[in-house]
């Protein structure tokens, strides 16, 4: 097979010839046809996390070795089953959860992969959907899209499941009090799609890009805040009347975790779902005396996936803005999201899509 991997950190994907993989036990493997293109692909890429506080984390150090073919939100087609695969057949289309894990464990059987001790999720420990193959460790990660377009569907795998995760950790809330989203990207817009769809009335959306905030509005965000400069707690404040109960920071940086933290009403929650980098200081008398949550949201698992699919085939679901590229500009794409100029999610198309 074909792949357009990450042979060396920071620079540019190569495209190598790797072994097509042979299905063992209950594996599915399916011929790519799209695959988004994330922003954890850059922390991939680059090959660490800022941790704060001058510490790093490597991809390393989590047990990544290189090369690798990158991309998790991943639509495929079945091309051939182990001898122990069930429920699916050669020809069908299928949206592959990639949060997988050891597949044996207590998380695994309960279907809550991600929450693995050994996770092994695709495009990140083992070879995802920059490449022509790709192999789902059981049918039970592979989700029929139904009517919904196949490179949205793709979208589906992490930027959707992940806000869908992480919104229904702020829930039960009434539909008129305000959810603060931090960042209109690709997660953010398909958070407000998701809001929407569980008709949610008070959507209030930060950028620090004016772009960002004018399709955020477009949308359906109720209401868009700055969050550049001074002054964006107060701001946001203000965009919700009064401080807002559940904040979702969706960049999650040192700078949107502060004004995030610090705009949080008595007995609110922060979640925290963006990888950006750094750390945040919290005083800690506040914390019980105002009853405030801090929760981390790390993407999801499948049966949050298959809700969401679900919710998209009702039609309820608006769909995230979406260009595909083909799969063999892989590199190109990534250096276009790296550099800020996406709107929405690039989408790679492959040759036999």
């Amino acid at each position: 097979m074909r792949a357009w991997a990450v042979v060396e950190n920071e620079k540019p994907l190569q495209e190598i010839e790797l072994p097509t993989p042979e299905p063992q036990g209950t594996e599915v493997l399916l011929e790519t046809t799209y695959c988004g293109v994330c922003h954890s692909d850059i922390h991939i890429w680059e090959g660490r996390y800022d941790l704060g506080g001058g510490k790093v984390m490597t991809l390393t150090d989590r047990g990544l070795s290189l090369p690798v073919a990158m991309g998790h939100e991943i639509v495929g087609r079945v091309v051939k089953l182990g001898p122990k695969a069930e429920g699916v057949k050669v020809g069908d289309i299928r949206i592959v959860f990639p949060w997988v894990g050891c597949g044996t464990c207590e998380a695994c059987l309960a279907e809550e992969d991600n929450m693995c001790l050994q996770g092994k999720a695709l495009g990140v420990f083992q070879n995802g959907g920059y490449a022509t193959h790709v192999v789902a460790p059981h049918p039970r990660h592979l989700v029929d899209p139904g009517r919904v377009p196949h490179a949205i569907a793709a979208t589906y795998a992490c930027s959707g499941i992940t806000v869908f995760s992480a919104i229904k950790k702020v829930m039960p809330i009434s539909p008129q009090e305000p959810i603060v989203l931090v960042g209109a990207g690709g997660l953010g817009l398909n958070a407000i799609a998701v809001l929407k769809a569980m008709k949610h009335e008070n959507i209030v959306v930060v950028d620090i890009d004016a772009t960002k905030r004018s399709v955020a509005a477009q949308a359906g965000a109720t209401k868009t805040v700055d969050g550049s400069g001074e002054g964006v707690t107060q701001r946001i404040i203000e965009a919700c009347g009064k401080q807002p109960l559940a904040v979702i920071d969706l960049v999650n940086g040192t700078t949107s975790s502060k004004f995030a933290f610090d705009s949080l009403r008595k007995g609110g929650k922060l979640v925290q779902v963006g990888l950006f980098g750094g750390e945040l200081n919290v005083p800690l008398p506040l914390m019980p005396i105002r009853a405030l949550t801090i929760q981390g949201s790390y993407v999801g698992n499948p049966k949050e996936l298959r809700e969401l699919v679900a919710l998209a085939n009702e039609g309820t679901l608006p769909a995230l803005p979406v260009q595909t590229v083909p799969q063999h500009e892989a590199n190109d794409a990534l250096m276009r999201l790296r550099d800020g100029k996406v709107i929405g999610r690039l989408v790679l198309k492959s040759e036999v899509a």
